[in-house]
């Protein structure tokens, strides 16, 4: 513990032993009572007991004698109960002692890890389990090496099974046969005794039924033998006590050392092993630990009874499972009193046994103790996993107060950073500040006042009459504080965001409609909630951080967020397009005050072309003086621009007017503008673009200027919108007529495809291949056929169309339901099922001809209603499964924050063009992938030798062009996946911040962030493995979702999918068909040391010819490379580079853009372990996984230091199901999955958690180490004053 700031700085979780148990508990519970039906007071010595566990009532003993907080600390000689607050029974602990040593069911247990008493002890799990459950017994000691040994030492002997029961029989017949025959009868009657004992045992071992317990035939062979039988978790005790640790550790060492493969079963047994032993030997951990003595009884608060309303009670379930025990323990003791035969004490350790594994993990017990519902009742272990568990349910998820939630509606009048919030809402919420302000006695400069009201009810009923006094002290309140709004379900850091609350009427949160693209909202009913920041620095950080005005670009691709949608993009469109011959075309104007008033006189239209001088915009840089000729409506575009911004008039251009858009002076304007060519109007990607512009040249002053000009072009959005006075009908939808004629052609192509699967000339795949592809390619011809007919001049005024070009609502495909054809529709196909088939045939091969405006025949109705329900369903499927993956994500990457400035790492990943290498199309073009990254080396020009990009500069856009254009086609840079940084990342491997285009900013938590960003889109995915445009592709590969999913987890591709890739570097000598089997084909690759053959399915894609030359890695054949395979092959800068490729492609192909760098947090966090192979002269012992930057550092200290051998290892990958687990902090992986396997090895590791990550750092209610949490608290609270006096 860090004893200045009182923060927890780390963690350690070990076995307890039993003495530390002692020494934890207030007391021992010996009775299973836990409160007095009649006065509801808890019992003495029970479960509940006020002696071990506290007072019920704060500072109130049991029987009344003390009472009052002047007795603190004292114990009432009466009761035995200490004066204390009740609190105290939510943390003190009490005991029972156990009459028998019992085995805790998590170190026995196989499942979900592997035993670690079994590999402790080199002892079959099945046959621990056994003697532990009384079932068989096990050999503690061979003997005194008089008679031959017949058992082995810890050999388990096995009396369950017919088979080995007749074999340990035998065994023991000879055993008792050696003593028979070496006793000498006639020496006294005491041996003839023993001899006809023997005799007698002998005999009847030979039958399966005996009239004596097996124990008996123990004991009187261990009185001659001196050998030693055992049984239940005593016998196992004895094991573990004398267990000689450094001993096996050697022993294990050697073995490992010389065994050749490490992949085998055994050899990955030894590595468990050796991993086991050397937990147990650097820990301060004992191996009889594992076995308890006695068991901790949890404080009776978090185990409470309640009484329901009708006098019945209701408890927790623990309480069930220490009663069971309490009563089998207590059971037990008399047994042992009372001398009772072993067959019965052995049956009651038993029971004592299943209690006690029944509290820890009453699931993974075969038959679970029911509750009266005949429900299984739930363990501790229980109480820890899943999200209803104690890490998701209470330490990572916390409920707030000072919330509130309400419908969203939109709120045109607000500023960015505006949110209108209901009076009633603000009363509630604002509350305590309200009070404050009423009873307060000192004004803001510190004189004495008199307050408002005497007392804090006074000051709730004014509250709640509202009263008029109120209300200049509630505009003052919320003046002090922002408000966080967020909208469920927050897939991205933009998803929760600051606001000034602003008084509103009614019920419902008015939102500003710029910030409705981040949170994903609309105005169909969508509700938001509403929190309150407390405390000074969160309100600064509200102001500096969350607030809404902050918040331009998104995080994933760069590009604006907040850019206008619908009616404000209708309305700049409308606003500035250009007409020719509208009423006042050719006017001249002085100023723009002068076009204004004119315009409102309605003397000019809106559209209608003119001019006016230069100097009318002082501020703005023109290329020459003159005329300049524009539109009425982009002079009142351009006025609500910043002053300094260039004038934009063609939204191809928008940085630059050309000389054409000026007449000198003196030259006739008006013939110019007749021939002028008209531009296009401002559309959504124009605004976008605008956004950029503004970002990239104010955004130091982002809260002044971009915020307020972005209001400012949505208020005029809104305005021209509405005298636009765009409407929509019927017969606004374009006539078209041509289809006919591609449905007659295609028909009677189907028709011909159909006589010749008839014929058997083409399999059903291909024949449902062609007729797909022969539809899709007409429903993609009638589309281009409208797209050109609604870009003919008399549908350029038609509303649809003018929604459609601007890019407010609707696109293409649209006018192609509505007034071409509708097409092929879905349907469910069930891939696992009809594997045989190479094709997924999940689109109904009849299209629908009819349009929207035609309408639908009944069948064809039919049709798309199952496509509809078809999309539904798949929608609700993919958003769990998406937000699942995101969970992932961020589990596996939490801990990736921006530490330090420079890791000064010489190594760096290798950029070039990322293309589809079968259709040769470019997925992302190098300038994409270099823009805001740093190079290594130099770059230089290949042929001037000019330096293009110096290493350690960042490359901007216009320098990745250059690079381009000098046909440069590869470049090495800095990377996440190589940065030497151990806890983290630095700022110069990431490179600059998507959100503010400037170096990341130091404690930037970049893995959450590319989490999100990967994670946000996934919903957009499809779920079909494919669409009808990838129907032609041929083979089934997944894409979509289903793909990422493979990429992410590593799952091995589907036999059917899977690519053959080549081992070899060669070149491809023969593609033959085998002699042995014509459906298969063999493709031989060679070079100068070795040739190989692969045999290739006769119906499989081939992508090499004879003569190719391939890498190692190369497709063979078309489809997905499983990912580990290629990692054996290639290496892991193939593997990283090729799920880069793959991810990219993806999401490409839906048209999300997402940055490479984010992908690259993610690969690291899966390849950033490496086994180790050979020790050499390092602490690591083989088989050991370890982080990467762990080995590298030992290996440097061993290379420079004399006579040592450095260690080898390979590299790993994991998938994200695996990758969280493998950090170094068990409570952010215990929280993830697998809590129970998690904490058992941590546990016997005596792991340390320093406590580096995010969730470690939630779970222990500290500052999470990144952002501000960093930084001091009086710097964020100066940065927050700095920004109020902007907002007011």
């Amino acid at each position: 513990m860090n004893s200045k700031s009182s923060r927890i700085t780390s963690i350690q979780i070990g076995l307890a032993s039993p003495e530390k148990i002692r020494e934890w508990s207030n007391g021992e519970v010996t009775k299973s009572e836990t409160i007095n039906y009649k006065s509801l007071k808890p019992e003495k010595d029970g479960l509940f007991d006020e002696a071990i566990f506290g007072p019920v009532k704060d500072y109130e003993c049991a029987c009344g004698k003390y009472k009052k907080i002047k007795f603190r600390g004292k114990i009432c000689e009466k009761c035995g109960v200490e004066i204390t607050e009740s609190i105290v029974r939510r943390e003190r602990v009490g005991h029972i002692e156990l009459a028998a040593p019992i085995a805790h069911i998590w170190m026995t247990k196989e499942l979900p890890c592997p035993s670690k008493i079994s590999l402790v002890l080199d002892i079959s799990y099945k046959e621990i389990e056994q003697v532990v459950y009384f079932v068989n017994y096990i050999v503690l000691d061979e003997g005194n090496g008089k008679f031959p040994k017949n058992f082995n030492f810890k050999e388990v002997i096995d009396l369950s099974s017919q088979k080995s029961s007749k074999e340990t029989r035998s065994k023991l017949r000879k055993t008792l046969r050696e003593i028979y025959e070496s006793i000498d009868v006639e020496a006294s009657m005491e041996n003839a005794i023993k001899h006809k004992i023997a005799r007698t045992f002998y005999d009847t071992l030979a039958e399966s039924n005996m009239p004596f317990s097996i124990e008996e035939v123990f004991n009187f062979i261990s009185s001659f033998t001196g050998m030693r039988f055992g049984i239940g978790a005593e016998a196992i005790l004895e094991l573990l006590k004398n267990i000689d640790l450094d001993k096996e550790y050697k022993d294990i060492y050697e073995k490992l050392r010389k065994s050749e493969n490490t992949s085998d079963i055994k050899t990955k047994k030894l590595v468990r092993r050796l991993e086991a032993i050397k937990w147990l030997k650097d820990s301060n951990n004992k191996p009889e630990w594992m076995i308890l003595k006695n068991i901790v009884v949890t404080p009776p608060d978090t185990r409470p009874i309640i009484q329901l309303e009708g006098g019945k009670f209701t408890t927790s379930d623990i309480n069930s499972f220490y009663r069971k025990i309490i009563i089998r323990n207590e059971r037990l003791k008399r047994v042992i009193q009372n001398n009772a035969p072993s067959i019965i004490l052995n049956n009651e350790k038993r029971l004592l046994q299943e209690a006690v594994d029944a509290l820890f993990d009453n699931a993974s017990r075969k038959k679970p103790l029911l509750g009266k519902d005949k429900r299984p009742l739930k363990s501790l272990s229980e109480h820890l996993k899943g999200k209803q568990g104690l890490f998701r349910q209470n330490l990572l998820g916390k409920r707030v107060d000072y919330s509130g939630r309400s419908v969203i509606v939109i709120g045109p009048e607000l500023k960015m950073y505006q949110v209108g919030i209901p009076v009633s809402m603000i009363l509630k919420l604002f509350k305590p500040f309200i009070i404050h302000e009423l009873i307060k006695k000192t004004d803001d400069e510190g004189n004495t006042k008199d307050p408002i009201v005497s007392n804090i009810k006074s000051a709730e009923k004014l509250i709640l009459n509202q009263d008029n006094t109120i209300w200049p002290i509630i505009n003052k309140v919320i003046k002090q504080r922002p408000v966080l709004l967020n909208r469920a379900p927050t897939l991205h850091r933009l998803g929760i965001q600051a606001f000034e609350p602003i008084l509103v009427e009614g019920k419902a949160i008015r939102l500003h409609p710029l910030v409705t693209t981040a949170f994903n909202a609309d105005f169909d009913g969508d509700q938001m909630a509403v929190h309150v920041p407390l405390s000074p620095e969160a309100v600064a950080e509200a102001r500096t951080i969350i607030l809404a005005s902050w918040h331009i670009l998104g995080p994933k691709d760069g590009k604006p967020i907040i850019t206008p949608t619908q009616d404000m993009v209708l309305g700049n469109y409308y606003l500035t397009m250009e007409k020719l011959n509208m009423p006042g075309q050719g006017m001249l104007f002085a100023n723009v005050d002068e076009l204004k008033t004119v315009y409102q006189m309605k003397k000019v239209h809106v559209h209608s072309i003119i001019g006016i001088p230069t100097s009318a915009f002082p501020k703005k840089q023109f290329p020459k003086d003159g005329i300049l000729i524009t539109t009425v409506g982009k002079v009142i575009l351009n006025d609500v621009l910043p002053e300094e911004m260039s004038y934009l008039n063609n939204p191809d251009n928008l940085e630059e007017l050309s000389d054409n858009d000026i007449v000198e002076w003196g030259k006739d304007y008006r013939t110019f503008i007749e021939k002028k060519k008209v531009y296009k109007a401002f559309t959504k990607k124009t605004l976008s673009e605008i956004v950029n512009i503004l970002h990239r040249k104010y955004s130091d002053a982002s809260l002044e200027i971009v915020p307020s000009t972005m209001d400012k072009i949505k208020d005029i959005g809104f305005e021209y919108s509405t005298k636009s006075a765009t409407t929509i009908s019927a017969f606004d939808v374009p006539e078209y007529t041509e289809k006919e004629k591609y449905f007659e052609e295609t028909d009677k192509k189907v028709e011909e495809m159909k006589k010749y699967y008839q014929k058997g000339l083409l399999t059903d795949d291909e024949r449902y291949k062609k007729v797909v592809s022969a539809w899709s390619s007409v429903t993609n011809q009638v589309s281009k056929d409208i797209e050109k007919l609604i870009q003919k001049p008399e549908y350029l005024t038609n509303s649809i169309v003018i929604m459609a070009n601007s890019g407010a609502r609707g696109n293409i495909s649209n006018f192609t339901q509505l007034s071409g054809m509708r097409g092929l529709m879905s349907k469910s196909y069930n891939y696992d099922q009809k594997q045989k088939s190479k094709v997924i045939k999940d689109t109904i091969e009849v299209p629908i001809k009819n349009s929207f405006i035609e309408g639908l025949t009944v069948s064809e109705y039919f049709n798309s209603s199952y496509g509809a329900r078809k999309g539904m369903t798949d929608t609700a499927m993919k958003t769990s499964k998406s937000g699942y993956m995101t969970r992932k994500l961020v589990d596996a990457t939490q801990d990736v924050i921006v530490n330090n400035e420079d890791c000064k790492t010489k190594k760096g990943t290798i950029l070039e063009v990322i293309e589809d290498t079968k259709s040769g199309s470019v997925i992302e073009s190098l300038n994409e992938r270099l823009i805001n990254r740093f190079p290594i080396f130099d770059v230089v020009h290949p042929k001037s030798k000019k330096v293009l990009a110096p290493a350690g500069e960042i490359i901007t856009k216009a320098v990745a062009n250059e690079i381009v254009d000098a046909g440069i086609d590869k470049v090495e840079v800095r990377s996440v996946l190589h940065c030497k940084e151990e806890n983290g990342i630095c700022q110069k491997c990431f490179g600059t911040d998507l959100t503010t285009n400037k170096l990341v900013e130091k404690y930037t938590a970049i893995g959450v962030i590319a989490a999100q960003s990967i994670g946000e889109p996934g919903t957009q995915l499809t779920m079909r493995t494919f669409h009808t445009g990838g129907v032609s592709s041929g083979t089934n590969i997944a894409q979509g979702f289903e793909r990422l999913k493979q990429l992410f987890d590593i799952i091995p591709p589907k036999q059917w999918e899977k690519s053959i890739i080549s081992e070899i570097e060669g070149k491809v000598s023969s593609i033959k068909a085998s002699p042995d089997n014509p459906n298969i084909l063999v493709v031989t690759i060679k070079n100068s040391k070795e040739s190989i053959n692969y045999k290739v399915p006769f119906d499989s894609e081939l992508r090499v010819e004879e003569g190719d030359k391939v890498k190692p890695g190369s497709k063979i054949t078309e489809g997905s490379i499983d990912v580990k395979e290629l990692l054996k092959v290639a290496g892991i800068e193939v593997v990283r580079n090729y799920i880069i490729k793959e991810v990219q492609k993806v999401y490409r192909l839906q048209g999300i853009e997402i940055a490479d760098k984010y992908i690259e947090v993610i690969i690291r966090q899966l390849t950033n372990k490496v086994q180790i192979q050979d020790s050499g002269n390092s602490d690591f012992f083989i088989g050991q996984i370890i982080d990467i930057n762990t080995f590298r550092k030992e290996n440097e200290k061993l290379i420079l230091s004399d006579d040592k051998v450095p260690a080898t290892a390979v590299n790993l990958i994991f998938g994200l199901d695996e990758a969280p687990s493998k950090t170094g902090s068990f409570l952010a992986a215990a929280s993830f999955q697998d809590t129970k396997k998690i904490l058992t090895d941590a546990c016997v590791k005596g792991q340390i958690d320093s406590l580096n990550g995010l969730k470690e750092n939630v779970i222990f209610g500290n500052l999470i180490p990144c952002g501000t949490g960093k930084k001091s608290n009086e710097d964020i609270i100066e940065e927050g004053n700095k920004m109020y006096e902007l907002e007011y």
